[in-house]
């Protein structure tokens, strides 16, 4: 969850498309929005018709069917009674529901994570393969917790010390529920090994952990050379085992993001992803710009 200020990419304001989970079953909330759109259509109602139940719209209603988002109980009930469902229907509906907030893990930290950042949380629980380029900050799902806690010392001095812990926990579980179960490809731009961030020991610590981690065969890490042409903002691009919809871009800013899923814009995203691909540093060569940025730090 990089939180140093962003500069906006292409403007979009596509909805995210349902992706499933990461295991050979529907994701709770998947099956819990295919069943309320069965009910739907089986009554023969609109998007429309049905968004006014729960006081929204038609968008609200089509992201509660494709588990895009948490679903809040209130909405699910007010839906039941709508569609008049009987009683087997209910514990059906009932049943996904619990389901869904047993699943969702993430609840904890309602208090520090906005709704933006439990939707890409939502969304990397589900994917099989990210592709993150950084050009200020190591991604967050490599983060130290020494190096996000500098780093959000840094960027939110007004919040309180139980705000910030509560945000490097949550980075702390992000990584741990989602590495080692997925492919991970992160591109840096090599500016990002010289922006200390805390301390000499934090920055050597971190680069020590990004090598670590690119030990593995789930985590690919390769270096952008800043004389190389790259994007002047960062990209988390999402694939999912899904078919039809099988992947998502996700943009980053300042307090929000937006999430991109239209093919003409994904198209230019994935061309950018694959323009890094290009001028990005092998393996090898990532490996030794670490280890020489490593050595730095150990002798200053």
């Amino acid at each position: 969850m990089p939180v140093a200020r962003r500069a906006e990419g292409p403007d979009t304001d596509s909805p995210v498309v349902p992706m499933q989970s990461s295991d050979s079953q529907p994701s709770a909330g998947r099956m819990l929005g295919d069943e309320l759109r069965r009910l739907r259509e089986n009554r023969g109602l609109t998007l429309k018709e049905a968004g006014r139940a729960i006081r929204g719209s038609t968008s609200k209603m089509s992201r509660l069917e494709r588990g895009e988002s948490p679903p809040k109980a209130r909405d699910v009930f007010d839906l039941a009674q709508f569609y008049r469902c009987n009683e087997q229907e209910r514990q059906v509906i009932d049943q996904l529901l619990a389901q869904t907030n047993n699943s969702q893990w993430y609840d904890q930290y309602a208090d520090v994570a906005p709704d933006y950042l439990k939707r890409l949380i939502q969304l990397e629980g589900q994917a099989d393969q990210i592709t993150v380029f950084e050009n200020q900050v190591v991604p967050g799902l490599l983060q130290t917790p020494a190096y996000a806690a500098a780093l959000l010392d840094q960027v939110m001095r007004t919040a309180s010390d139980e705000t910030k812990a509560g945000l490097v926990k949550l980075r702390k579980d992000r990584s741990r529920h989602v590495l080692g179960r997925i492919r991970l490809i992160a591109f840096l731009d090599e500016t990002v090994l010289d922006r200390i961030r805390g301390s000499d020991g934090i920055m050597r610590e971190q680069l020590e952990y990004l090598k670590y981690t690119a030990k593995t065969n789930k985590v690919h890490v390769r270096l952008v050379r800043k004389t190389s042409i790259a994007p002047p903002f960062p990209i988390t691009h999402l694939n999912f085992p899904d078919g039809q919809h099988s992947e998502v871009a996700y943009i980053e800013q300042v307090r929000s993001a937006v999430y991109v899923t239209k093919k003409r814009a994904l198209d230019e995203y994935r061309k950018l992803i694959s323009d890094l691909h290009e001028v990005a540093l092998d393996k090898a060569q990532s490996m030794e710009l670490l280890t020489r940025a490593i050595e730095r730090y150990r002798g200053r």
